[in-house]
Parts: C-alpha cells; structure tokens; sequence
C-alpha cells in the first residue's frame, strides 16, 4: 500500500467518524456494522463506539455502493476522502463554493498528512525531541477532519513555513511610525527592553542606520517581526501606501531563526531558546477561521498576563501543584488607517499587522517538555508516543494518568469553578513538563488574551477584571464556560487518549473516565464553598453540550465575515463521566 493511500483511508475513516459523532450524519447499524446512504451512493463500514458517543471507524472496512451501468450496485473498498466528502456535502444540500472549499482544505491535509508520513520518526526518536522540535512532527487536531487546510498558502509556501516542513525561519523586522503603532507591555518591559531582549546590539545598531538612510528618527518607530509570507502576500500590497511614504519601512532579516509551532503563527526561537516566542497574523485560513491577530487581542494582551500573573502568584494550590502560564508580556498594535474605521469590513482584513511577545519555557535539570498533542501521536508502525513516555516513566500507566490528571486535570477545574474562569486547553495550548523520574510534574498553559473566558457572574475571588471598561475577555454563563474544559480537553484529548490507554496498556476505559470523575469530586469534596458554581456548570450530568468544529464550517460556509463566527451547539453528547464509578485520586489530596 503507498503511503497517499494509507493516510487517505485513514483520513477517510476520520471524516466519517467525526460528521457521525457531530450528527450531521447518521448511520444505520446492520449486521456486519453500520450503513450510511448519502446521495447516489452508500457507505458501509465497521467502527467502535467511543466516549460522548464518537466513532472509531476501521479504515480498512469502509466499502462505497453505487448503482452500474448495467443497473446493479457496485459495492467496492474506498479510500477516496474527497469523494465522501462530496457525497455528504450534496446530502447535505450544501452549495458547491462550500464543497470547493472544503474539499480544497481536505485534500491540503492529506498532502500533508502524505509528507508526515513519509518522513516520520519513530516515537523512541521523538521522545528525545525538545519540545519546540517536536511540533513539526504531531500531525494536528485529532477531531477537526481539515486540521492541515492553510488556505492561501501554496506547494512552496508550506514547504518554507509549515510546521511538518521543518525548516527553521528568519524573521523580517518592520518599523511603523507611532501614528499607526502603540506597543504595550508589562510592567517591567518598555519597547526598548523587549528590542534589546530580542535582538543582537549589531543588528539593532543596523537597523537604526537603516532608518536614519531614509531620512527618519529610529525612536519615531515602533519595531517588530513580521512573517515573511505575509510581508510578500499582505504588507506589501495592503500596506503598500504606507511603505511608499514611509510610514512603514523594512528594516531587513533579523538573525535569529525560528521553527513555526502547530499553530503556524507562533514561532519558536531555536537560536536563543531564551528570547520570546512570537505570534505573527497570517492571512491564511487554517482550523475554521483566518489567523490573523485582531487588535483588541495585541492591545490586551499584557494587560490579561499581568491580571492573571497576580491570580496565580496568589494562589498556594496553583503553586503546590506546579501550574505555569506562558504570559503574552508585550504587543504591538497596528491598525490599517482606512479599513480599521469601516463597518462590517470582514475581519481577516483588519488583523493583517502586529504582533505578541511571549514568554519561553523555562527547565530545570533534569526536565523535559511536550506539547499536550504529543499523547495522541502514533508512528508508522503503530505505536503511541505516549506509550514511550510511559515506558521512560518506569512503565506504569496507572502512575502515569494519575501524575497527569493531578497538573492538568486539577488546576483547570480550579481555576474554573474558583476564579470562573477557563482557558482552552486542547493539545496545542497545554505544555507537559516532566521531571528526572518522566512523570507529568507541572503543566503550562499558553495562548492567554485569545482563549481565556470568565463568568457572567461576578467571582470575588478574581477580583476586577482588566477589561471591566472595555471588554475583550468573552463572558460566557457556566454552563458554556464548562464547555472549553469538555471540548479542548475531555473530547478533543482524553477521548482519543483512553483508547490508547486501553488498547496498549489496558487501562479499562471505564477506569480511565472513572479517575477522571474521581478527581472533580475530590475537588468539590476539598472546596465545598464553590458547590453552587460546580452545579452550575456540571461536568458530571447525563449529557453536555455538542459544539461541532465540523459541522459549523460546513453549515458556515467560507463566506467573508465581520467577525470570527462562534461555534453554535447542535444538540447533546452522552457523558461518559455520568455514571461511571468515581476512582479517588492515589495521593488523597
């Protein structure tokens, strides 16, 4: 079998899988497995039934019937992706800009898929992997079927800036007058600090001259990064009056090289691990919405870290249990002079310019880190990287779920249900830190001023809110606040991770969403003041909200819009944490 038709079944089977488990689409069960009819043709397949009501459907099992020539069914193996997904997509009575789209972004990720695959690593390789190198091999979101799309990125763009392409990057640097650019930074940082920090003293030193050849005061700039793409494909064009009169003037390439993240738009410094990360707009649309920066982000984001930074420094659990942020500790804020005071301009065109400073990961001896996603990866031949975590942690998987529940699982419902607010995270946004022994020691969180949600109610214990005037942080009731704990974490990783927990170490599933149980009523046990607010925004009811990152694209459609369309619920998912036997944590906190 080739490699593009492995990674298209198993794309196939993905696809399935995941418009069933959103309900968009609905099988039949038969003898041997399920039916689905879509128009003009039928899939059959086999598939096991996982937590919330998901589907695990065999790649290799998936058949497609149409009628012949000669006016029998022909029924036959398929691999096809784009032919499912056509199929769904007229069942579906979709227009066809939304299938184009669609099938544009599918195929995309399986082109990339194919490049993963054929230069993968096996997990023992990864395991020995920093974390920042690491990205370029997890192969992206395990529920959202397109998680590869980058719409506007070409064949030669994604082998110079996709994270599967590996390939280390230098920055260009841009300066903007102060009428168009407000840099803002915590306390402790000031433009100059964050350019010195960022920058070697001779390529400041050239890129002042650089200025000053023009004719222009460097101190009447502002300065930062810029990716190289959207320089050539956005500032160039958009901008480009700007450029002419100066207002914006390109500085050069710094010397500094950075691999992109999972994320694309953050990049990490592989040169001077010790200077920031940087999240760069890109005018691409990846993962359901385009990934520029809006403006209120870049304005607000110092503000949300140091806000946040006082919460956590306050907190004695939070530090007991090792919980880190990575704060977005400096921004840069441009507006584009025209379209920034039009309404209804759709909103991949004002978030073109900027930038976010954030902080770098710190070890100490001994430590290693991952992305949240790296539990979810498997090699070529099968075998999940988190079983190599496992086997370098002493090979108890018992010991090792429970080491993860205790820094991940805890602080998030802690944070929840104590300061009513919730972060996002899902596999990119989450950072494991190990220590000497290889368990789970600490978790850090990232990506603040984009995910971070609080209460409608007010919460005394956080305290007034940076944005109590102008709101950038969403208000959300509990009952939705739950849902960026359920959605990012408890489907978008545990699910996938329990079957692999199960099928290679045989953690009974049941088992594993029982220690997930145990660890909420262990913290309703130890913080009987936030009851009310725990029954709010229940975690353990029959069912929880469906909020479908499929589905809402293909029911969106790929028209421009003035803002990032939010996700709509669709109905209820089944809780495996319902009626499962609670297991209480091992360390009886």
């Amino acid at each position: 079998m080739t490699t593009w038709t492995s990674c298209a079944r198993a794309l196939l089977a993905k696809a399935i899988g995941e418009l069933c488990f959103e309900g968009l689409l609905r099988p039949e069960p038969t003898e041997h497995g399920y039916l689905l009819r879509l128009a003009g043709a039928a899939y059959t397949f086999t598939a096991r039934r996982t937590a919330f009501g998901g589907w695990a459907v065999d790649p290799a099992s998936v058949r497609r019937s149409t009628a012949g020539i000669l006016g029998d069914d022909v029924t036959e193996p398929t691999h096809d992706v784009q032919q499912f997904l056509a199929d769904a997509c007229r069942t579906l009575d979709l227009d066809p800009a939304t299938m184009a789209n669609m099938l544009a972004e599918a195929t995309a990720t399986l082109a990339a898929d194919v490049i993963m695959a054929e230069s993968a690593r096996p997990v023992a390789a990864l395991a020995n992997l920093g974390h920042a190198e690491l990205e370029g091999h997890l192969t992206g979101h395990p529920w959202l079927v397109a998680n590869k799309g980058r719409l506007g990125f070409s064949a030669a763009d994604l082998a110079a800036y996709a994270p599967e392409a590996r390939t280390p990057v230098r920055l260009p640097w841009l300066a903007v007058h102060r009428g168009l650019a407000e840099f803002r930074g915590t306390p402790e940082l000031s433009e100059r600090v964050v350019v010195t920090h960022e920058l070697d003293a001779p390529t400041v030193a050239g890129f002042a001259e650089a200025l000053r050849e023009r004719g222009h005061a460097p101190d009447a700039y502002v300065w930062l990064p810029v990716h190289p793409w959207q320089l050539d494909h956005v500032v160039r064009t958009l901008w480009a009056p700007e450029l002419a009169t100066g207002r914006i003037v390109e500085l050069g390439e710094a010397p500094d090289r950075y691999l992109p993240t999972q994320a694309i738009r953050t990049m990490s410094n592989v040169d001077h691990p010790e200077r920031y990360q940087v999240k760069l707009p890109l005018r691409i649309l990846n993962t359901s919405v385009y990934r520029g920066i809006p403006p209120h982000c870049t304005l607000a984001a110092p503000m949300t870290t140091q806000w946040l930074r006082g919460i956590w420094s306050a907190d004695k659990r939070l530090a007991e249990w090792g919980t880190e942020l990575l704060g977005e500790v400096a921004s840069v804020t441009v507006r584009h002079p025209q379209l920034s005071r039009v309404d209804g301009v759709p909103y991949q065109w004002l978030e073109t310019l900027g930038c976010i400073w954030r902080e770098p990961l710190s070890l100490g001896a001994g430590e290693r880190a991952w992305a949240l996603a790296a539990v979810l990866h498997v090699d070529r031949d099968g075998r999940p990287l988190v079983s190599e975590y496992i086997r370098r942690a002493g090979g108890d998987a018992e010991a090792w779920l429970a080491a993860l529940l205790r820094v991940l699982l805890r602080p998030l419902v802690h944070v929840l249900y104590t300061y009513g607010i919730t972060v996002n995270p899902h596999g990119e946004n989450v950072l494991i830190v190990t220590g000497a022994d290889g368990l789970p020691a600490r978790a850090v969180v990232k990506d603040l001023v984009d995910d971070v949600n609080v209460s409608v109610e007010p919460v005394p214990e956080r305290g007034p809110e940076p944005d109590s005037h102008d709101r950038v942080l969403p208000r959300k009731p509990w009952h939705v606040l739950r849902q960026y704990l359920v959605d990012a974490l408890l489907v978008g990783v545990f699910r996938p991770l329990a079957d692999l927990l199960a099928e290679h170490h045989g953690i009974d599933r049941e088992a594993f969403w029982g220690r997930v149980r145990g660890e909420i009523e262990a913290y309703r046990a130890h913080f009987p003041e936030v009851a009310d607010r725990m029954t709010a925004g229940d975690l353990l009811g029959p069912t929880l909200g469906r909020y479908p990152l499929n589905s809402y694209r293909l029911l969106t459609g790929y028209g421009d819009l003035a803002q990032r369309p939010p996700v709509p619920g669709r109905g209820d998912l089944p809780n495996p944490l319902h009626d499962v036997a609670a297991v209480p944590p091992p360390d009886g906190w």
